[in-house]
């Protein structure tokens, strides 16, 4: 208990207000317990609901909530309006906690438990007791005691571990049995990692291609996005033609044609299972054709809602009940203590109960959205966003602010290596438009050149002196074996960095890069100019007006390496797939907004030896929200063919690029034809010269470039042993497949 007898907890107030307050702290509960709280746990998805109906208008509410109006009106029926009306108003004024799975440490017991010790951690779960406060009353059969090798953060999930728990139970699978598990927010993705830990095989469905990769990371065999085309065929082909044997359906609503293709996909006498408040409204034949079994999964499990229970301590015995809420929790504890459960991916935000606040009042801003799992901490610890070994996104950095503060903003600019690409396609977009410090070359002829071309201070060949001042900021222009090295040191200069593709060489490379960002204040932009292209600008409005996903043909006219240039030694370039079609799945991503999700390539003649020397290649590519590719990168063919064409096919429309210079578009039986100049090196420059005036957010922040610079990476190890290869820079290749 706090010294005081006073203690903060979280209120959220029905005009959309949330507070920190100061309140007395809980009284001990009969035969429960009083717990110094140390973690709990926000549900983004349940809690986001709560802020939005609290930010509503009185008729928005009363909408939203009808069965609240019919109380109203009783209440006026039988007290008058004027009492109602003062109900309603009290209502809207009280403030109402926040909060139902956490984790801490016991300071008092009832005498009439015997189950815990102060002293003991416990993990506790209940709307009406387990809020984000410091110490909070609980009855004895809402809580457990937290193993060893479980940490608080880990342990304040397992009430919403036993939610998804609980449906996993009322599903009745078994080993080996396959079920799709529809909505991957938090207790979604709980609930995959929980069937897979039993030995289940599970598909995922979500609208969001970043949950899906976290669903893969929790044990997803197969993933699909909800609006994408045939899910059904992919789900039958992925349940060799019978069906899924069980449906989990996480997601807050239930959209008729989502449940047409839930129920299409069950097996016959399949079961559909609801976990949470959807509701869920079947089309009568096709459920009786099938001879579906609907069950609703409640809460935690056995136990719940029943005051005897929950609040009286009157368990009941485990041969008639062998799951209640309780043993839900040990259960869910055991599978942290094995490693079975990994909470690691989930967690994408770990924030000081003093913060919390902030963290309410943003939730229904989009950048917040792309919260799973927030771990509100009490005690001193420091806020820690994105915790090291967070495999949902292996290649989260430091995020790039809104704007550059003005105390970051460069005075000038350094560049390290200014060959003929740098003088010809960036230096002219760039002169004039920010003074020029130090230009650095491998010798010092073509350095003076240089500088006396472009009107540069200084002319050296030492490029450590380009890495000393975070007031200049550095363009990297570079061999590509040097990238990594060049870029690592602008970091730990706390510089803004403009490197040209590719990133980095290798993987171990990507990763140095990826913990230097971490805690640099500098910045990293890489040169995928094809991203800026007008065409693709106009491209990717087209695409926006017509129903994904979509089919795309990139081919490629590469031509013929002169075996005397440096690009043909992999040891400096890393060869043509990880140098040169990293633009390909660069901009792929970028048009589709969507993450790979795998690729199937293949070589016209495969090559003993050094297998990076691969330069004719085809690839088969899945995008996360459906769409595939076709990328074809080939050194044969003729020079007087265009060198980059794409094709683009969407729902009544088909787009045709032709080397960023003309896009043709096919819709309603008619063709448009608009022409370009740039190729987006221009416009590539001038978005990052806006960042560096501190007019512009980071035009490609690093996260983007490395999570294209990882799928390139993927195309290349599948190469290595030509199998179906999943994306993601931690996923391992499966040898000999």
């Amino acid at each position: 208990m706090l010294d005081d007898g006073v203690m903060k907890q979280l209120a959220q107030y029905q005009d959309g207000r949330i507070r920190l307050e100061e309140v007395p702290e809980p009284a001990l509960p009969p035969g429960g317990i009083l717990v110094r709280t140390t973690a709990s746990v926000i549900s983004p998805g349940t809690e986001r609901m709560k802020v939005e109906q609290a930010r509503m208008s009185l008729l928005a509410k009363a909408r939203a909530r009808p069965d609240q109006v019919r109380k109203v009106l009783q209440t006026a029926r039988t007290l008058g309006w004027r009492a109602a009306l003062e109900k309603v108003k009290n209502r809207l004024e009280s403030p109402a906690p926040l909060g139902y799975s956490a984790a801490g440490v016991v300071v008092a017991v009832d005498e009439a438990c015997a189950r815990f010790k102060v002293g003991d951690r416990v993990a506790v779960g209940g709307a009406e007791c387990a809020h984000h406060a410091e110490v909070l009353g609980i009855p004895e059969l809402l809580a457990a005691a937290v193993p060893e090798g479980v940490e608080d953060w880990q342990a304040a999930y397992t009430t919403l571990a036993s939610i998804s728990m609980q449906g996993v139970r009322m599903a009745g699978v078994s080993l080996g049995e396959r079920v799709l598990v529809v909505g991957q927010g938090l207790v979604g993705l709980l609930a995959t990692g929980i069937l897979r830990a039993a030995g289940v095989r599970v598909a995922a469905m979500d609208l969001d291609a970043r949950r899906l990769k976290v669903a893969q990371v929790m044990g997803a065999e197969r993933v699909l996005t909800a609006d994408q085309r045939q899910p059904v065929e992919d789900l039958r082909e992925w349940s060799e033609g019978y069906g899924v044997d069980a449906v989990l359906y996480c997601a807050g609503a239930a959209p008729t044609k989502t449940m047409r293709v839930v129920v299409e996909s069950l097996r016959q006498r399949g079961v559909l299972v609801v976990v949470g408040m959807a509701d869920v409204k079947l089309e009568w034949k096709q459920a009786y054709m099938k001879e579906v079994e609907l069950r609703y999964a409640r809460s935690y499990g056995p136990g719940r809602y029943d005051e005897s229970y929950e609040w009286q301590g009157l368990d009941y015995p485990i041969q008639h009940a062998r799951w209640t809420e309780n043993r839900n929790f040990e259960s869910c504890l055991h599978l942290m203590k094995t490693g079975a459960l990994n909470l690691e991916p989930l967690t994408t935000r770990r924030v000081a109960f003093s913060r919390v606040v902030k963290v309410y009042e943003r939730m229904l801003e989009a950048e917040s959205r792309r919260d799973i799992g927030v771990v509100i901490e009490y005690g001193p610890a420091p806020e820690v966003e994105e915790p090291e070994g967070v495999e949902r996104e292996p290649l989260e950095v430091k995020a790039v602010p809104q704007l550059l503060p003005m105390a970051q903003r460069p005075k000038g600019l350094n560049v390290v290596g200014a060959g003929n690409f740098v003088r010809t396609m960036l230096l002219p977009h760039l002169k004039g438009r920010i003074p020029f410090s130090s230009v650095i070359n491998s010798t010092g002829l073509s350095a003076a050149f240089v500088k006396d071309k472009f009107g540069f201070d200084r002319a050296t060949t030492g490029p450590e002196n380009a890495f000393r001042s975070p007031d200049l900021a550095v363009l990297v222009g570079t061999r590509n074996h040097l990238h990594a090295k060049h870029v690592l040191a602008a970091l730990a200069a706390e510089q803004q960095c403009f490197v040209e593709k590719p990133l980095c060489l290798t993987r171990g490379e990507l990763r140095q890069i990826r913990e230097a960002a971490a805690g640099s204040a500098g910045s990293v932009m890489v040169g995928f100019n094809r991203r800026f292209a007008p065409a693709t600008k106009d491209l990717k409005e087209v695409m926006r007006g017509s129903a994904g996903p979509f089919q795309i043909a990139c081919q490629i006219n590469a031509g013929q390496l002169d075996p005397t240039h440096w690009y043909a030694n992999p040891d400096q370039s890393g060869g043509r797939i990880v140098s040169e079609v990293c633009h390909f799945m660069d901009w792929l991503r970028c048009v589709l907004e969507a993450e790979l999700e795998s690729v199937m390539p293949d070589t016209v003649a495969p090559v003993r030896g050094d297998r990076r020397a691969l330069d004719s290649v085809t690839a088969q590519l899945r995008f996360t929200d459906g769409s595939l590719a076709q990328l074809m990168y080939s050194a044969a063919g003729d020079s007087g063919f265009p060198k980059e064409s794409f094709r683009v096919f969407g729902q009544g429309m088909v787009a045709e690029l032709t080397d960023f210079r003309r896009l043709t578009v096919h819709a309603g039986g008619r063709s448009r034809t608009t022409t370009y100049r740039s190729k987006g090196h221009a416009e590539e420059m001038e978005a990052w010269l806006a960042f560096l005036r501190g007019d512009a957010p980071h035009p490609l922040p690093l996260q983007e470039a490395m999570a294209t610079t990882a799928a390139t990476f993927d195309l290349a190890d599948a190469l290595q042993g030509k199998v179906w290869h999943r994306g993601g820079a931690d996923l391992k290749r499966e040898e000999g497949a």
